[in-house]
C-alpha cells in the first residue's frame, strides 16, 4: 500500500536521504489538499516539507506542537493554516499573534511570495526558532519577529489582517485582541467556545468549518460590532 501511495502522490520529488516521515508528510499534503480546495505546486510542497523538518528537529525541546503523525501535521497544521490564503488579497500584510511554531503564518508566506507578516511570540525560545525558520526558508525579508506580548506593542503599520491560532488563554484575551486589532479583519482559528465568546461581545463574524472536523473553525470577523440579545447566551451551543 505504501509503495502504491509513493508512486501515486510522490512522483517528481527527490527523496534521496530523506526520512520516512518527510516522505509521508509530502504524500499527505498531495493526497489531502483537494479537500481544502488547494492546488499547491511541487516546489511549494517541498518547501513546506522543509518547514516540517525544522519543526520536527526542534519540537522535542521547544514543544512547538503536540506530537502527531506526518499526516495529522499536514492536514491539521499546514493545510488548515493555508485556508487563510483565500482571505488575503495580493500584497496583504498580516500579524500572527501568539505565533508559536509559525502557524499559520509560515505556511502562508511559503505558499504566497506577495505576502508579508509580523509574527508576535512572547516566549524567547520559540521566537528564536521563528528567526531560525524564516532565515532557513528564505522568507526573512517578508517576516518580522517580535518577541513581546501583543498587548505590549502597537499594532504594526501596514497590517490589514490579524490572525491567531494558538494564543495562550485565547478566549480570555479575545476582547483585548479585538481592540488591539482595530479596523483590521480578524482571522481566528478555534472551536465553538471561541465563536461563543465572539458572539457574546457582539462581534460580527462568519465561520468556516475545517475539512474533516466538526469542531474546528476559521472565524472571519470585522471590527464593527452588531447588536446582541444577551438573553440568547444562557448556554453554549
Amino acid at each position: 500500500m505504501r509503495s502504491h501511495l509513493h508512486s501515486t502522490f510522490a512522483s517528481g520529488f527527490e527523496f534521496a536521504g530523506k526520512s520516512i516521515v518527510h516522505v509521508e508528510f509530502i504524500i499527505a499534503i498531495k493526497s489531502n489538499q483537494n479537500a481544502f480546495r488547494l492546488e499547491l505546486s511541487d516546489e511549494t510542497i517541498s518547501r513546506l516539507a522543509e518547514y516540517y523538518d525544522l519543526v520536527q528537529q526542534h519540537n522535542p525541546i521547544l514543544h512547538l506542537v503536540a506530537p502527531c503523525s506526518p499526516e495529522e501535521f499536514a492536514t491539521r497544521h499546514i493545510l488548515e493554516s493555508l485556508t487563510l490564503l483565500k482571505h488575503l488579497p495580493t500584497g496583504a500584510g498580516f500579524a500572527d499573534v501568539g505565533a508559536g511554531a509559525g502557524l499559520p503564518s509560515i505556511p502562508c508566506l511559503i505558499a504566497r511570495e506577495d505576502l508579508h507578516a509580523v509574527l508576535i511570540e512572547s516566549k524567547e525560545k520559540k521566537s528564536s526558532f521563528l528567526n531560525t525558520a524564516v532565515q532557513a526558508l528564505k522568507i526573512d525579508e517578508r517576516a518580522e519577529i517580535v518577541t513581546r506580548q501583543f498587548s505590549e506593542v502597537k499594532k504594526p503599520d501596514g497590517i490589514q489582517f490579524v490572525t491567531c491560532r494558538a494564543l495562550d488563554k485565547f478566549t480570555e484575551k479575545i476582547r483585548q485582541l479585538i481592540k488591539w486589532s482595530g479596523k483590521s479583519t480578524m482571522l481566528f482559528f478555534g472551536g465553538p467556545t471561541l465563536g461563543y465568546e465572539m458572539r457574546k461581545i457582539g462581534m460580527k463574524s462568519k465561520e468556516e468549518l475545517m475539512p474533516g472536523s466538526d469542531r474546528r473553525f476559521l472565524f472571519i470577523g470585522t471590527h464593527t460590532p452588531v447588536a446582541v440579545d444577551r438573553r440568547s447566551f444562557g448556554r453554549r451551543s
